[in-house]
């Protein structure tokens, strides 16, 4: 049920198991009133124009102007098309994964209006393979809405078409990454392309494509039904509207909560979270999914929570992911499970996340079994900095920028892991030279 902190939008009425149907979707939200009223009243530039006055970032990690992307699209009869990305695979991130759960059919109605704003008559939704359960939903839901004349041709008989296809993965967190989604559902191996061209150029079977995320697009019909102004009325001046931010790791109630952007950080984590278990304290959290650079608890809770915010603390909102450590945490454990984790799922198609990501995992694993030597963690650091803007999409940044931050902020931390390790090992730590550019420096 929701808290008196949430300003519940996405979210409203998700408690009721009928909002999933097409006959609930309607009786409870108006469903598909703002599409009748976009399909039938509204041109193309006048829905385009909502979608940019409102000012909504990309919710799937990096935060970029939705309107101002599908204004990117070219005019004219090529065949046009939209990708919704639902492969949440960020680990810390499961919002998407509710939103299509429990409302699949406001996801549909905003994919048919951003359809419209772009000129776009094809649309799929590539959702993540382990995500099951909720694709037999969204399934059903596009079922319904072909049959009610919402998706399909002539919808509503103003002569304008959509087709929409549910598209399953096979697992792979590289197709979260926007080419690699396209060259998946073109049936190759998810493999990130190079850039330039842009997918809103050259996308999709060689087409202009717009990709948004679920959580983006299923913003679309409030912002078209009761305007820009309505919905920058939540959060703040550069991050407006509402966001549903995952909560999960060291805290008492772990879940899907909807804030205006702006909250606190110390609410968010204290009060909806219900903050860390008892007789424990948070140590540092990742504020936007294990992709974004870790913020320590003194740091991150007096922050509000919001785009602005968090870049200018040298981290990021990201996807929204809030993912706490509390005090039993081992941070150098903690970077070695982020490292292995972009090292398996890594394409290897270019050199600097290939390498990168598996030498940091071999020396992350040095570090927690006492081998390494103090210059190892200046090396860490200097290899993130090596692989970080170096590759072909973010994976290996999505690596290198939360181990970076780890290991400056937490570097005691990893010299005692390491200690302890030395001494279990049966290595005077004493005789372990250290090489780093300080002491060598201190020597001369």
């Amino acid at each position: 049920m929701p808290h008196a902190l949430e300003t519940r939008v996405l979210l409203e009425h998700a408690e009721d198991p009928r909002l999933a149907t097409l006959q609930g979707y309607k009786e409870l939200v108006d469903g598909y009133s703002t599409l009748e009223k976009a399909y039938r009243s509204m041109e193309q530039d006048e829905v385009l124009k909502a979608l940019e006055d409102s000012g909504l970032r990309g919710r799937g990690g990096a935060g970029f102007a939705m309107g101002k992307k599908a204004s990117f699209l070219p005019r004219g009869d090529m065949e046009k098309y939209l990708c919704c990305n639902a492969d949440e695979s960020e680990p810390g991130a499961f919002k998407d994964r509710e939103l299509m759960q429990r409302n699949p059919h406001q996801l549909i109605e905003g994919i048919a209006i951003a359809a419209l704003a772009a000129g776009i008559g094809r649309a799929f939704i590539f959702i993540r393979g382990e995500y099951d359960r909720q694709a037999d939903i969204l399934d059903a839901a596009v079922l319904e809405a072909y049959e009610a004349g919402y998706l399909g041709e002539d919808i509503l008989g103003t002569h304008r078409n959509l087709e929409l296809v549910v598209h399953r993965g096979a697992g792979a967190y590289i197709c979260g990454e926007e080419t690699a989604l396209l060259d998946a559902l073109e049936g190759k191996r998810g493999n990130p392309r190079l850039k330039p061209p842009f997918p809103a150029v050259q996308g999709l079977y060689g087409g202009p494509t717009l990709i948004n995320n679920v959580e983006t697009l299923s913003n679309v019909p409030r912002i078209v039904a009761k305007g820009a102004d309505w919905f920058r009325q939540y959060g703040t001046e550069q991050s407006p509207g509402t966001k549903v931010v995952s909560i999960s790791g060291g805290v008492r109630r772990p879940g899907n909560y909807e804030i205006s952007l702006g909250l606190p950080t110390r609410d968010l984590i204290y009060e909806l979270a219900g903050g860390p278990l008892p007789g424990r304290s948070v140590k540092a959290i990742y504020p936007g999914g294990s992709s974004s650079p870790v913020l320590t608890a003194a740091e991150a809770m007096d922050l509000p929570y919001s785009f602005e915010a968090m870049a200018e603390a040298g981290s990021m909102l990201g996807s929204g992911s809030v993912i706490v450590a509390d005090d039993t945490v081992s941070i150098p454990h903690m970077a070695l499970r982020t490292a292995r984790f972009y090292h398996h799922e890594s394409c290897g198609k270019c050199t600097p996340c290939r390498e990168g990501t598996n030498w940091t995992v071999k020396m992350l694993e040095r570090v927690v079994r006492g081998e390494a030597t103090p210059m190892d963690l200046d090396i860490i650091s200097s290899v993130q900095e090596n692989i970080m803007g170096h590759c072909l999409c973010v994976l290996g940044d999505s690596m290198a920028m939360p181990v970076s931050a780890m290991v400056r902020k937490f570097r005691g931390e990893f010299e005692q892991v390491m200690a302890a390790g030395e001494a279990e090992h049966g290595i005077d730590p004493h005789l372990v030279v250290d090489l780093s550019p300080e002491a060598l420096g201190a020597a001369s």
